[in-house]
């Protein structure tokens, strides 16, 4: 019959069946990770880290008199001593990367141009006093995490000057956290999941104190290419400091539309959310 009741059932779980699909499809659409040029930048950076990470630590185990040597001899770049050794490129290439960051370019994350100017984008009728309680909640924040990693790393200081560690130790040390870097962008970050709680790379309010945490145990090392690494990363530091004091509005997704979700081009995010469970 034209208006069987039966009929009607059958078109409403039809309807409700293909809307359940386009549900589902969506959802499963949601969780595919979508590979955009920043993301493929940062996981072939990641394998290079990674490549780097294990050549020391090979050299580590079979050779560590090879980094004792590098890290001791005076500032004469060791090159008519020791000629132009793998380890000399790796301070060459930590000190590019370092430089690299007090100019971004267009080829770097939207995490470390959101302090430039030319890259914010004002949201029109943002709160002032919205955006003065993030910042003094990040500031805090900050604090706490500048405290448990100097804490932290004062271990390692007290271990050398007692000697229970070297300098190829630290070295060791630091190549490590040179991996743990890019471990905290793309899959795991302990200190936005403990202590910053922000949304994504982004938005982190201490992005750009990668090297300062990176290079910290090249401090207590007196020789020349540590502490170049170390207060190069200190002016790095600096600097990021010195922009969020003067510009706090371009370090909030409240007050930079360059911040939000909706406009993000890097989505940098997707595979850490996702192992989060978050996707």
């Amino acid at each position: 019959m034209r208006g069987s009741p039966f009929r009607k059932r059958e078109v409403g779980d039809s309807k409700m069946s293909q809307t359940r699909k386009y549900y589902e499809e969506g959802k499963e659409k949601a969780k595919k990770i979508i590979y955009t040029a920043m993301l493929n930048r940062y996981l072939f950076k990641f394998a290079w880290r990674i490549f780097i990470f294990c050549a020391v630590l090979i050299c580590y185990i079979l050779r560590k008199d090879i980094l004792i040597s590098f890290m001791t001899h005076r500032f004469t770049f060791g090159i008519s001593q020791y000629g132009v050794s793998p380890l000399h490129l790796l301070w060459l290439i930590f000190m590019i990367m370092m430089i690299r960051h007090l100019k971004p370019g267009e080829l770097v994350t939207m995490a470390l141009r959101k302090g430039e100017k030319e890259y914010y984008q004002e949201k029109e009728g943002y709160s002032e006093l919205d955006l003065l309680h993030f910042v003094q909640d990040m500031n805090v924040k900050a604090w706490i995490v500048l405290l448990v990693w100097l804490c932290f790393n004062a271990i390692f200081g007290i271990l050398y000057l007692f000697h229970v560690i070297n300098d190829a130790d630290l070295l060791m040390l630091t190549v490590f956290y040179f991996l743990s870097d890019y471990i905290c962008i793309i899959l795991f970050c302990p200190f936005q999941t403990f202590i910053m709680k922000n949304r994504c790379c982004v938005n982190c309010r201490i992005y750009d104190w990668g090297h300062f945490m990176m290079f910290t145990p090249m401090l207590f090392i007196r020789n020349f290419f540590s502490w170049s690494l170390f207060f190069t990363a200190v002016i790095v530091l600096l600097r990021w400091e010195l922009i969020y004091a003067r510009y706090p509005e371009r370090f909030w997704f409240g007050s930079n539309k360059s911040l939000q979700c909706a406009n993000c081009k890097d989505k940098t995010c997707q595979i850490k959310k996702k192992i989060a469970g978050k996707v």
